[in-house]
């Protein structure tokens, strides 16, 4: 049984291909379109499948579209069409979208636009890809039959739940939205998931969030991970202010105020001004009060499932600084994140999904250990690229040891090492890496990744010293939790301490990925410390590099020293 999962509907366009319970590839259009997140989430780009994607996934299962039994797209159209909509089948579009009074403001005048676009996937699959991806996609034919839609928020819970190393967990999604869910609460059992609650629209957490994010000159949907970061400059003086908007019943479900932050803040930074203590604040009082509710709402499912262990997904997920409060709150013995909790991860979540119910499968097959699902190049092609590009480039004998002596050097250097991975996390195969030990280093990344100056980087550590360097630190491959930098140890690793104290860290082992183990490992017997700097491999508004083109165009226009691409070694003079 080969199932392709897809999302599209929002943004962070991905696919990924199950076989028989067993993930084979999975990735995020943007990494082959050179797109921020694939696209804008807005109703005229809901058309736009992630054929490149797509494209990668069947080819690295040698197979063709046609050799595919069913497509799990992670939206149901059918959940939020009115029923003249479904039954006229005709599209009504306003010339002024802003003259037609909508009854809920959540709701918008181009939804039968976004709603077609996506009822009409099958189709656009079939025909719609690009010329230059025919040799796998080319000869299909619409096919509603092997096409499912799936409720948006069950693939968040899919994805969170049945990757997990739980057989039975709760399962938490907290996200901007789905059809009409913004959160789901459930209970896991072998390969089923049973939903005891749902928040809808115009209720939201992951939207509160977002709406900070544009007040404060950010774009939203993307750049709330700066938020993230800007709170921890700031102080609770507004915390009251996002306490009175959200409103916590004690049945697992909440109501948010319609916000009012010009009256309340006063008028909204541009982009590009400078940042105040004001901004600073709010987003640290906005972080304080997402951290409570969220604890407040875990707890009452706890209370509800009597589970001990919790698997969260949805982009709130992935604010690290929330995972490590709701890990530290001990309402649960074990907490698993879906490394892709944003929207990328529904398409994982909506093939293993869908292939479960198709098999009738009880039991797990497939535990994700790792995020290493994209796509690899050889030595060979690396080579061959490398001379056709006309770059000099040399081979080295012990990749590991070379890199570790670049590094104690001060070497700014891009690492570009097998498999891509799959989420928004660069954990050392699409990654730049520098030395901590330079308090400088951490204003040298941002100088060179052209990134805000409160913007931290994080430490990869040896999965054996984590606990020695981190408080309380065990295995945390994804690097989707923060943990206090241990006093003895903060002069040691400067670059990596944020301003809090804090570092979010990526825990490595060999059997993850051999080689940036042993980098590590190297570095540790040449400098007595196994932590190195670990940051994406792309600049600002960029997404991660896929190609060793991409990581070449990239190395060439930044000012970093060198790049490693397999074990060919490409330095700039000085």
């Amino acid at each position: 049984m080969i199932t392709l999962g897809i999302n599209a509907a929002f943004h962070d366009s991905a696919a990924c291909l199950v076989k028989d319970g067993q993930l084979i590839a999975a990735a995020e259009d943007e990494r082959f379109t050179h797109i921020k997140h694939g696209k804008r989430p807005v109703p005229f780009s809901a058309w736009e499948l992630p054929f490149h994607a797509i494209h990668y996934c069947l080819k690295e299962a040698d197979i063709h579209l046609s050799d595919v039994d069913q497509v799990a797209y992670s939206f149901d159209p059918y959940l939020v069409m009115e029923r003249p909509e479904l039954e006229s089948r005709e599209v009504r579009l306003p010339l002024d979208p802003l003259a037609v009074p909508m009854t809920e403001k959540w709701k918008s005048p181009w939804d039968p636009l976004f709603h077609s676009a996506i009822l009409n996937a099958p189709g656009m699959l079939a025909d719609g890809y690009p010329h230059h991806l025919q040799d796998r996609l080319a000869g299909t034919s619409r096919n509603d039959e092997r096409f499912h839609f799936l409720d948006h928020h069950l693939c968040h819970a899919a994805s969170a739940f049945l990757p997990s190393p739980f057989s039975e967990a709760a399962v938490m999604t907290l996200d901007g939205r789905g059809e009409t869910a913004t959160s789901t609460f459930s209970m896991g059992h072998g390969m089923q998931l049973e939903r005891l609650r749902q928040v809808d629209m115009p209720h939201s957490l992951g939207m509160l969030y977002e709406q900070v994010t544009k007040y404060l000159g950010f774009l939203h949907s993307s750049d709330e991970y700066r938020v993230m970061a800007l709170a921890s400059y700031g102080k609770p003086v507004y915390a009251n202010i996002f306490r009175d908007m959200v409103h916590l019943g004690n049945d697992g479900g909440y109501t948010i105020d319609e916000e009012r932050f010009a009256q309340h803040f006063g008028p909204p930074r541009s982009k590009g001004a400078p940042f105040t203590m004001l901004h600073f604040d709010i987003a640290h009082s906005l972080q304080v009060v997402l951290e409570e509710s969220v604890l407040e709402l875990a707890s009452w499912l706890r209370r509800e499932t009597g589970a001990k262990q919790l698997c969260f997904a949805g982009g709130v997920a992935l604010n690290c600084v929330l995972n490590a409060r709701l890990r530290d709150a001990g309402i649960f013995d074990d907490i698993w994140v879906q490394p892709a909790s944003g929207d990328a991860g529904t398409a994982l979540g909506a093939a293993l999904w869908q292939d479960a119910q198709a098999r009738g499968e009880s039991g797990k097959a497939f535990t994700m250990e790792h995020a290493y699902w994209g796509p690899a190049f050889s030595d060979e092609e690396i080579i061959t690229f490398l001379r056709w590009a006309k770059v000099p480039y040399r081979r080295m004998q012990d990749v590991a040891r070379e890199t570790a002596e670049l590094l104690l050097q001060n070497r700014v250097v891009g690492w570009f090492q097998g498999r891509m991975e799959f989420g928004p996390r660069a954990l050392g195969a699409r990654s730049i890496l520098a030395s901590p030990i330079d308090p400088k280093m951490q204003a040298k990344l941002n100088e060179v990744k052209d990134r805000e100056d409160f913007r931290p980087v994080a430490p990869a550590v040896l999965e054996e010293e984590a606990c020695n360097w981190f408080q309380s630190a065990g295995a945390s491959p994804f690097m989707l939790f923060v943990h206090q930098v241990k006093e003895d140890k903060k002069a040691q690793i400067p670059a990596v301490c944020h301003v809090d104290g804090t570092a979010r860290i990526q825990t490595v082992n060999r059997t993850q990925h051999a080689r940036y183990y042993d980098l590590l490992k190297a570095f540790q017997e040449l400098s007595g410390v196994p932590v190195i700097i670990n940051t994406s491999f792309n600049t600002l508004g960029k997404p991660i590099v896929c190609t060793p083109r991409d990581a070449l165009e990239c190395f060439w226009s930044s000012p970093f020293d060198v790049l490693v691409m397999g074990d060919c070694l490409i330095e700039k003079k000085p």
